[in-house]
């Protein structure tokens, strides 16, 4: 049994990443679990105008006493396990030559629930004749053949949740894994039965559960922590609240202090400083706020805190509510 962190490593940790890395450890420990690693590298273009970003990451994560167990996994290296992964799949997968442009314009291509777009099944039934001739054109992806199936489960923070699973892309046309797919492989390889990670991935989530049915592997446990936000209620960007460890070390925070601070926003109680290993003994679902955690520039001070407001409680989901989520159309970048 374990738990997991698997950033992206195209930009450094920011204060919610870490958050969200402490409460999967804590969560991992407190339930005597192991904890893993695991580098998600797999957008070669995008991680080589990132250099050094990898090796930052697991600074911070190791600074911060997140230990891990194992070594660390990274996805670029795993190419032959997602190849057999995806011949298992077989006849549940087909070519799609769509490009995004033509998705988003499809007119029975509603938003989904986050914005993006379900897939609209343009390319589903195409006769190899017509595939042959896209092919001289254009390089396929690789899409499931999920037909319209609905997976329901059950996160320890967001409550039931039930989602119809489109038809995702598993390979992308220039021949790269996509999230969604290598995730599900990744996860029953590390032994993870347990994913801590931000709520903003909760509609991801019955993607991957159906996909780990169609896999025969087994399906982890949930839990998708309420983000940090800027105080408009924003995702944290540079501009205002999107600092990491060197912003706040440079600014005369121990990491004691840090850490602390990071805990207090799980709803545990810690004194000015604190180890995560202090914090492991008072880890409780219960604990964590079901709000956003607001991190705001303060004048001076390099983040201050403070509760989420009405509107931002009213349209965060509350553990006993249950959700229905269309599925997504693309993987997005993403740091857990």
């Amino acid at each position: 049994m374990a738990g997991r962190f698997a950033p992206t490593p195209t930009s450094d940790l920011h204060v919610g990443n870490l958050r969200t890395a402490l409460a999967a450890w804590l969560a991992a420990r407190a339930d005597g679990r192991e904890f893993r690693l695991r580098v998600e590298d797999l957008d070669r273009d995008r991680i080589a105008a990132a250099a050094g970003t990898a090796e930052r990451q697991l600074a911070d994560l190791a600074a911060l006493g997140l230990t891990h167990d194992g070594p660390v996994v990274w996805q670029s290296d795993r190419t032959p396990a997602y190849e057999a992964a995806l011949a298992a799949l077989g006849g549940r997968v087909y070519e799609c030559f769509c490009s995004r442009q033509e998705i988003a314009l499809a007119a029975q291509a509603p938003h989904a629930a986050d914005g993006l777009r379900p897939y609209p099944g343009t390319c589903r039934d195409l006769t190899e004749a017509e595939r042959a001739r896209r092919r001289r054109h254009r390089s396929p992806a690789l899409r499931v053949r999920a037909n319209g199936a609905e997976v329901t489960l059950d996160d320890r923070l967001a409550g039931r949740v039930t989602g119809v699973v489109d038809d995702f892309v598993v390979r992308r046309g220039d021949g790269l894994f996509a999230y969604n797919f290598a995730v599900v492989v990744d996860d029953a390889f590390q032994g993870v039965d347990q994913v801590v990670r931000g709520d903003d991935l909760l509609s991801s989530a019955v993607r991957q559960a159906w996909l780990a049915q169609q896999l025969g592997l087994p399906i982890p446990e949930y839990a998708h922590v309420p983000l940090a936000v800027a105080p408009g209620g924003g995702r944290l960007a540079k501009r205002d609240g999107a600092i990491g460890l060197a912003r706040l070390a440079a600014d005369g925070w121990t990491i004691p202090r840090i850490v602390a601070w990071l805990g207090r926003s799980l709803g545990l109680e810690a004194a000015d400083e604190a180890t995560a290993a202090d914090l492991v003994d008072q880890f409780n679902w219960s604990k964590i706020p079901r709000g956003e955690w607001v991190v705001a520039m303060g004048s001076g001070t390099v983040a201050t805190e403070r509760g989420p407001s009405d509107s931002q409680r009213a349209r965060h989901r509350g553990p006993a509510e249950e959700h229905t989520y269309p599925a997504n159309n693309t993987s997005t970048t993403h740091t857990e």
